[in-house]
């Protein structure tokens, strides 16, 4: 029975072959023109905010009764990594961390555990708390943010004015989440006179009470009528400010005006919890998310739209400033790798047409459109996007995908000047090599496997690297023997004239190279197990990296005042530090956050917490290299005339964020040790002259004002100290007593104490308290004060208190190699501590770590798998021995193009580092298939080696051409340099050593006897 052959199959159905590949091309450039684009590709933020109150609590009770709660109940969760959690004084924040392995809707379902599990231990809680908050959207991403500011109009007109654009803009179909922020909320102040209230013998929470009562919204019943029912309202509720001022009091047979005893203020929040500001001026700011899956360039378009009418809408004095724009920064970014995919085919195409001539060149070209388009089809359908991985995935595949192609077409050359016919020629691929082939383009797939099974977030970040190159590999063996034959009998000629037999100087010079390296077997074999070690021995002089910072040309400032700073304070710090910007030519324009920091405008940003001491200001320039100019400004600036603030400027990141650099964190169970043995920690990173702007991130105390009440007399005086604390809080801070309902706004009434009561510590000794009587009591006639320190902030990691030492780096070296010089000072330092106390990497250095440690478990799979293609195509233990041996050799090219170039082995040059493995496997599986068929032939065993060496060195080193040309467009990119630099070196070097190395191992050992020559 005659075997299949799919090669012959294809052109005894030529139609339905052309059919099949115009249907290809066709649905390619579909696929192209609908599937979504983004600049990175989306990872799951693995992180839920749970936030608890206990208003009036000490930060030793928030701690120990709230915050220390939350994360032992966090403890039953399977698949918690890790808390990390910040307690103030009555407030904490717990932050969630699940573990690297858990993925897609898993995700989700974990956070609604999360809330039941948190909602189950509120009924433990002390009476005063207040509850909790939850935030399971931690990941979002807002790519188009705008600024509105406004000339002529209050807050309240703005406000009313971008609310009405969020509608619009939730009306598109491709609209996410869209949030607005940056409002300043009205209120109306009581601003209650303690003296006043004392001199009337008034009692504040009666009048409060009789607020709260006339305000209230109750039902007043239905007139049943027979045939209809009427509703009965009762008015009196406030409408405005001014109808309070018309508001009088019956007390304890007394009558009296508000405006007696409290001034009444309309305005907003003071102080406010955040503020915004573009340019400098004061602002609103939106941002608009966009659908999962949509096309972010095409929402874009809609988005643009959308604001160019509201802005021909809007009164004159506000205008529309976009802070953001992903749509554009994707179609910048796309645009670029298209132009480096095109230039990658190009140098294909050159490498195609030079080696093989103008037709069969052009038959291997033909193939890539073919294969792209296929590959295209498949990741739309499987929701995969255009991105900066993806992208980059295609051009490392471009000059792997014609590999099977170049080899189809050059064996059917060669039948061709064997004087064989079109067909038969064609058909001949299949029977020889296609099995090779695929076993060799499977190997290089499984090169890949540490990225597809990687269940880190960087491994989820370069996820479609794995999909991509997979696809297309697989899709261009499938080209080479089905569409290729095809193509080769319709463009090349019937008959081709034979070679020249005489081999030109370059092929003689490889003839003598190839004799020496086979004779002297144990020599090259020798010398390449040298140039193995010595590479090994060269990692040492290469820089370890995790992910390069980003490209774009934004700087992000981050300030951070001592712990007990107002944003009033705050607030300054950055007016002063922004008055720079306004003078400096290298700004195109800047948003400021107060109190917080920017929304997630890309995934991969590090968010800030929303706390009064906290502020950050992105900062737009034209141009990386302006970027770069002004960041080494700002960083003098910031050092010479800030002074006690710490001023943090920073570039975006690629990949999950980090932050600063270095980073250590130190645990212990005691605050106070911990404090002091985190600043001796600084100090032992700080002696190193590479690391500047070192950071504890809480450290220092505040000041706190205890007020110590003698219950006794208080007692006596009929107070408690319930009351006492009350009244207190009401005058200092302020209590809602009730609403104004003002359209679609809840305007809070508040009470506090007027301004001279509120100022300064001397109005605390003074303070009058109001009896229920309505006699005033002095609060210094109960209570005694005295001044004394409290930590304003403790964060912990896994319920114990840490401190993190962060640093930033001043010189090229790359956190790793700071954190390697730095090791014996450290194990040191650790080795000092007292019991319970640890000092831990963290930072760069543990977030590859986290990275490279799924990489480590998957590689054994990753070998077993090749080992086991090896094995099928081989059918020997000496044959796979042969073909394996050839793997790690790609090495020696990868240390000499890392070292010579300066680019640091990073977490994405280590996965083409791997699928080197692949690469060089492969190239080693079709020589030695090749030994062994003409071995079958019945070629001696020396013949066959030299032989199968001569006709496949031409191949393999055109592929091996192709597959490092390739990466030259993307080799100058930040991102993708490192790899394309590691990948270059490897295969160029680790291609050339295979051609000798492997023929010398193979007659190494099978023994093979040296033929006209001395044996080696």
């Amino acid at each position: 029975m005659k075997r299949f052959n799919l090669s012959d199959w294809a052109l005894e159905h030529r139609s339905f072959v052309w059919f099949l590949m115009i249907i290809s091309v066709i649905a390619g450039v579909l696929a192209y023109v609908s599937i979504g684009r983004e600049e990175d590709p989306n990872f799951a933020i693995k992180t839920m905010v749970i936030t608890a109150a206990m208003p009036g609590a000490s930060i030793e009770d928030t701690r120990q009764q709230v915050t220390d709660r939350i994360e032992e109940k966090l403890e039953e969760l399977d698949t918690l990594d890790y808390t990390r959690s910040i307690t103030r004084p009555g407030f904490s924040i717990v932050y969630v961390n699940l573990k690297p392995s858990v993925q897609g809707d898993a995700v989700a379902r974990t956070w609604l555990t999360v809330r039941n599990m948190i909602n189950d231990i509120a009924g433990d809680m002390p009476n005063e708390f207040a509850g909790f908050g939850f935030n399971d959207n931690f990941g979002d991403v807002y790519g188009n943010i705008y600024a509105f500011t406004a000339d002529g109009f209050t807050p309240r007109e703005l406000r009313d004015k971008v609310e009405l654009i969020k509608r619009k803009v939730q009306a598109l179909d491709d609209a996410g989440k869209v949030e607005i922020y940056g409002t300043q909320d009205e209120v109306v102040y009581l601003e209650f006179s303690t003296e006043r209230l004392a001199a009337l013998g008034l009692n504040e929470q009666a009048v409060q009470a009789t607020l709260q009562a006339q305000n209230a919204i109750l039902p007043s019943g239905i007139i049943d009528s027979g045939p209809e029912r009427i509703l009965v309202r009762v008015g009196g509720q406030f409408k405005d400010a001014s109808s309070l001022e018309d508001v009088n009091f019956h007390i304890d047979d007394r009558f009296f005006r508000l405006t007696d005893v409290a001034d009444i203020k309309r305005g907003y929040q003071d102080p406010p919890s955040e503020l915004f500001r573009f340019n400098g001026q004061p602002a609103i700011g939106l941002a608009v998310g966009m659908r999962q899956g949509a096309n972010i360039v095409t929402f874009g378009e809609e988005l643009s739209a959308v604001m160019d009418q509201v802005q021909a809408e809007l009164p004159i004095g506000i205008e529309i400033h976009q802070v953001a724009d992903q749509p554009h920064v994707v179609e910048e970014s796309v645009n670029h790798f298209l132009q480096a995919l095109l230039e990658a085919v190009l140098i294909v195409l050159a490498v195609s047409f030079i080696s093989l001539g103008i037709r069969a060149g052009l038959v291997v070209t033909l193939t890539i459109p073919l294969v792209l388009a296929i590959t295209f089809v498949v990741m739309d359908y499987a929701g995969f996007t255009l991105q900066r991985i993806s992208l980059g995935a295609l051009i490392i595949a471009l000059g792997l995908l014609v590999d099977d192609a170049m080899i189809a077409i050059e064996t059917m050359i060669s039948r061709l000047e064997a004087g064989e016919s079109l067909r038969k020629a064609a058909s001949y691929a299949w029977t020889s090599i296609a099995f090779p082939m695929l076993s060799g383009t499977l190997v290089t797939v499984a090169g890949f496997i540490p990225i597809g099974l990687n269940s880190s977030s960087a491994g989820e970040f370069t996820f479609s690297l794995f999909v991509v190159i997979a696809v297309s590999l697989l899709v261009s063996w499938v080209v080479a023997v089905l569409f290729a034959p095809l193509l080769g009998v319709t463009l090349l000629p019937a008959k081709m004239a034979h070679h020249n037999p005489k081999p030109g100087r370059m092929r003689r010079a490889f003839h003598g190279v190839l004799r020496g390296a086979m004779r002297f077997r144990w020599l090259t074999i020798g010398v390449t197990v040298g140039l193995f070690a010595i590479s090994i021995y060269g990692m040492r002089f290469v820089e370890q990296q995790f992910f390069p910072n980003s490209d774009r040309p934004e700087l992000v400032v981050d300030f951070a005042l001592p712990q007990n700073a107002s944003i009033a304070a705050t607030q300054a710090e950055m007016d002063r530090f922004e008055a720079l910007l306004a003078k400096d030519e290298d700004v195109l324009f800047w948003s400021s956050y107060v109190g917080r920091g920017a929304p997630r405008f890309l995934l991969s940003y590090d968010t800030m917490d929303q706390f009064a001491n906290l502020g950050q200001i992105v900062i737009q320039t034209p141009s990386t290299d302006a970027r770069n100019a002004l960041r080494k400004r700002l960083e003098t600036a910031a050092a010479t005339e800030f002074p006690g603030t710490d001023v943090y400027v920073k570039f975006l990141e690629i990949g999950p964020p980090v932050g600063r650099p270095l980073q250590y964190r130190i645990s212990g169970p005691d605050i106070n040790v911990l404090r002091d043995k985190a600043r001796d920690l600084a100090a032992v990173i700080g002696a190193d002259t590479r690391t500047s702007s070192i950071v504890l991130d809480w450290n220092e105390p505040a000041r706190v004002v205890r007020v110590d009440i003698v219950q006794d007399k208080a007692r006596q005086l009929g107070l408690t100290s319930s009351d006492i604390a009350s009244g207190l809080n009401a005058i200092f801070a302020g209590r809602t007593i009730t609403e104004l309902r003002d359209n679609t706004y809840l305007v809070d009434i508040i009470a506090r104490g007027n301004d001279s009561d509120r100022a300064s510590l001397e109005a605390l000794y003074s303070l009058q308290l109001s009896r229920t009587g309505g006699d005033a009591i002095p609060l210094s006639s109960v209570a005694v004060f005295r001044f004394d320190t409290e930590q304003p902030m403790v964060s912990q990691r896994n319920r114990m208190p840490t401190i993190t030492v962060k640093a930033a780096i001043n010189t090229k070296d790359q956190p790793a190699t700071l954190v390697a010089s730095l090791a014996d000072k450290i194990a040191a330092f650790n080795a000092a501590l007292p019991e319970e106390y640890e000092v831990v990497i963290g930072g760069t250095v543990e977030s590859s770590a986290e990275s490279q440690a799924p990489i480590a478990a998957v590689v054994p799979l990753m070998m077993l798998i090749m080992v086991t293609l090896v094995m099928v195509q081989m059918q020997g233990f000496r044959l796979a021995l042969v073909v394996l041996c050839a793997a790690p050799l790609g090495l020696i090219g990868v240390v000499a193009a890392l070292v010579l170039s300066g680019a640091p082995l990073g977490f994405v040059a280590i996965l083409g580092i791997l699928a080197l493995v692949g690469i060089l496997i492969r190239n080693s599986i079709i020589l030695v298939n090749e030994i062994e068929v003409l071995r079958r032939a019945g070629r001696t065993a020396w013949d066959a080696v030299f032989e199968a060496s001569d006709s496949r060195a031409r191949p393999i080193l055109l592929t091996a051409a192709a597959a490092s040309l390739a990466l030259i467009p993307i080799s100058r990119q930040i991102f993708w340099g490192p790899m394309a630099f590691a990948m270059m070196g490897g295969i160029i070097v680790g291609t050339l050593v295979t051609l000798v190395f492997v023929p010398a191992l193979y007659v190494a050992v099978f023994k093979v006897p040296a033929e006209n020559g001395p044996k080696g």
